[in-house]
């Protein structure tokens, strides 16, 4: 029996990329920062490891990543794309702007993601039978020690 994994590019599976980047900017312009554009070139890098993680059963981030990178997974059932970014957005409360120090819980996903000087965003969810690995990238990166990122 051969057993083939269903990978789908976000874009292909109901709107999920189309949905990250307005949930993203929600989140941006809260805190006062330009919104992000769209990039196809992040979301097919966004896609490619995320197939890659799903084929070598990992989670982990890319090493020598030129982009900032955000990375969810999930078992067992689907997820959305407001809950993947409200995941990510949920750590703003570990995130101290006065001593621009996460306390108490981690604080990099946020941090990436509304990180003022980020310009292009590109998605992508790979999909397994009971799991789902959601990838974004962004570019310029962020989350550099003692810069703040808005």
């Amino acid at each position: 029996m051969v057993f083939i994994l269903g990978l789908f590019p976000a874009a292909a599976d109901s709107g999920t990329a189309t949905d990250l980047l307005p949930l993203q900017n929600q989140v941006r312009k809260k805190v006062g920062v330009p919104p992000l554009e769209w990039s196809d070139k992040l979301a097919v890098v966004a896609q490619n490891w995320a197939n890659t993680l799903m084929q070598r059963k990992e989670f982990q981030h890319q090493k020598k990543n030129r982009y900032g990178e955000n990375l969810f997974e999930i078992f067992g059932a689907p997820a959305t794309p407001a809950q993947v970014t409200a995941k990510w957005a949920d750590e703003a409360a570990h995130f101290n702007y006065k001593s621009n120090k996460c306390t108490g819980g981690a604080c990099g996903h946020y941090t990436q993601m509304v990180w003022r000087d980020t310009k292009r965003l590109g998605c992508a969810v790979a999909r397994a039978p009971g799991r789902e690995i959601w990838v974004c990238e962004y570019d310029p990166p962020g989350n550099y020690i003692g810069q703040r990122p808005y």
